[in-house]
């Protein structure tokens, strides 16, 4: 009895001391990135976040994941589908993880990407609302209120508005 205990907890053993840490994860994610496998980085990211979503790292993972695709860095990913996923990814660490350092500034770029990229202005105006809401004194409060005064115009259009109000 005591020998078929043996052979049983032994492979146990191993395979709970071999599971892999978020910051392993996390790791081998940013090295498969530096060596441009960005399929499997992207899925050493994704396994973190799924694997350890409590894990203080678990924001940082979806950052670097809307900046792959914010980036365009998946190869025959449609453009408005990767700022769709950037997007997403950016708003879920404000969603998730509203206490970390990283929400304020995901929450912006969350707008920043429907207003300047999706040309969605409603979602972003809900966004930079949102923002401003939760971090008045945040730095980046005064470019959320930029940006919805000039939301859908064009540079020129920038440029002329900021001239008219000069005078």
């Amino acid at each position: 009895m005591k020998k078929y205990l043996f052979i049983v907890f032994i492979p146990l053993l191993l395979i709970s001391c071999s599971k892999t840490t978020d910051q392993e994860y996390f790791d081998q994610a940013n090295n498969l990135l530096k060596e441009k496998k960005i399929d499997e980085a992207i899925k050493h990211f994704e396994t973190l976040i799924t694997e350890y979503p409590e894990s203080n790292i678990a924001p940082k993972a979806l950052i670097q994941l809307a900046g792959i695709y914010q980036n365009q860095m998946v190869k025959g990913l449609k453009t408005s589908e990767s700022f769709n996923r950037a997007e997403k990814y950016f708003f879920e660490v404000y969603e998730k993880y509203p206490n970390s350092k990283d929400a304020p500034q995901s929450l912006f770029l969350s707008g920043f990407i429907l207003a300047n990229d999706l040309n969605d202005f409603d979602k972003a105006t809900m966004r930079y609302k949102l923002f401003i809401e939760k971090y008045p004194s945040n730095s980046l409060a005064v470019s959320a209120k930029e940006e919805l005064n000039n939301m859908g115009l064009t540079p020129e259009e920038i440029l002329k508005k900021n001239e008219t109000a000069k005078k």
